[in-house]
């Protein structure tokens, strides 16, 4: 995003179907992702999302690469006012929709940022960066230090990535996987002092590509700003 380990096919990863070489991926390549089918994910929220999160009281959150809306859509129907942000239209346009359908458009607001250029303006009770992957040169580290810096006094930032490539996916020598403890250091500009609420690695059962589930490794980061 600690994870549920039931079978939970349903990740905002930008890790998957990649173009093999070249400058991180952007809003072309992204809508053209997901142009590719009518859903691209299982509509479900992070399942390390819901462990970390059910315990908060709800405030204004904002969510990170969130694709299809699943995370964002949950959150809603909880009481939190979240903002949601994706390099892709194509994936915002169904985010929106996904939100109107779940009766919570009026608590869901969406807007196109690519992270390396622009960020959503004001401070959140919870800020969520689950499988905020992409591929190259893509400044990972500052986007998050970014985002630590929008979390509000009190409030809460949760970092989720994988650990590694699934076994059943093609390794790519280009790719790397933060350990949590990188993802702390990486963090640390900005969160000196922060409580270190989690910072560990979880197993999960994902459905392989012929259905059938496999096991693969995330990271976890949960840290809270003093109030």
């Amino acid at each position: 995003m600690t994870e549920h380990t039931h079978a939970h096919t349903h990740t905002h990863t930008h890790t998957q179907h990649l173009p093999a070489a070249g400058p991180p991926a952007g809003e072309e390549f992204w809508d053209g992702r997901y142009a590719e089918s009518g859903r691209i994910w299982s509509g479900e929220p992070n399942a390390v999302l819901v462990h970390e999160v059910s315990g908060l009281a709800p405030g204004r959150a904002l969510d990170l690469g969130c694709g299809e809306g699943g995370d964002a859509v949950w959150l809603a129907r909880r009481g939190w006012t979240v903002t949601g942000t994706d390099i892709s239209g194509v994936a915002l346009g169904r985010a929106a929709g996904h939100a109107a359908d779940a009766g919570v458009a009026d608590r869901v607001s969406l807007a196109r940022h690519d992270l390396t250029e622009s960020f959503p303006e004001g401070e959140f009770d919870l800020v969520s960066a689950c499988f905020l992957h992409n591929y190259g040169d893509f400044p990972r580290d500052v986007v998050l230090r970014t985002a630590a810096s929008a979390v509000a006094p009190g409030g809460t930032l949760l970092v989720v990535g994988h650990a590694g490539w699934a076994p059943w996916q093609e390794d790519r020598e280009e790719a790397h996987f933060p350990t949590p403890e990188e993802v702390l250091a990486q963090l640390e500009p900005v969160t000196a002092g922060w409580e270190v609420l989690r910072a560990e690695e979880t197993e999960r059962v994902q459905a392989k590509p012929d259905g059938t589930p496999g096991h693969r490794t995330d990271n976890v980061v949960r840290v809270r700003r003093p109030a």
